[in-house]
């Protein structure tokens, strides 16, 4: 198989897969898909050939993401969405437990999960409490 990429989108995606890989990877110690690895590593390798050498490392005969690469804002781009998530799922699941049967009133879930997301938006989880 062959695709035609320009340099630009080549680099947007090694940032797609370096994310994909990262989701379903990162949390994994001994688990890891493998496959997706390997996929990664073959995009990667071909920085070297492609005028982006410093974007790639070496270790052990495989190629890896540089510090330089990991380094440049792919952390930041995945924390972003991270905070989102997080900020969505905590805010439907207060959401889902302050409105107990009524879950079947879309509305009202809707309605509450967006006075939790403005609070979110004001003061991150400055005033959450948890009652133990």
């Amino acid at each position: 198989m062959n695709i035609d990429l320009t340099d630009k989108e080549f680099r947007r995606l090694l940032d797609m897969v370096y994310i994909g890989n990262w989701i379903l990877n990162s949390t994994r110690a001994t688990d890891r898909f493998e496959d997706y690895d390997i996929v990664q590593e073959k995009l990667f390798s071909l920085c070297a050939k492609n005028g982006m050498r410093s974007l790639i490392q070496l270790w052990h005969g495989h190629v890896f993401p540089s510090k330089a690469y990991e380094d440049g804002g792919i952390h930041e781009a995945i924390a972003d969405y991270e905070d989102a998530v997080f900020f969505d799922i905590l805010a439907e699941e207060l959401s889902r437990r302050d409105l107990g049967e009524d879950i079947d009133d879309l509305g009202a879930l809707t309605a509450r999960m967006d006075e939790y997301m403005a609070e979110f938006e004001k003061n991150g989880v400055a005033n959450l409490t948890v009652d133990l």
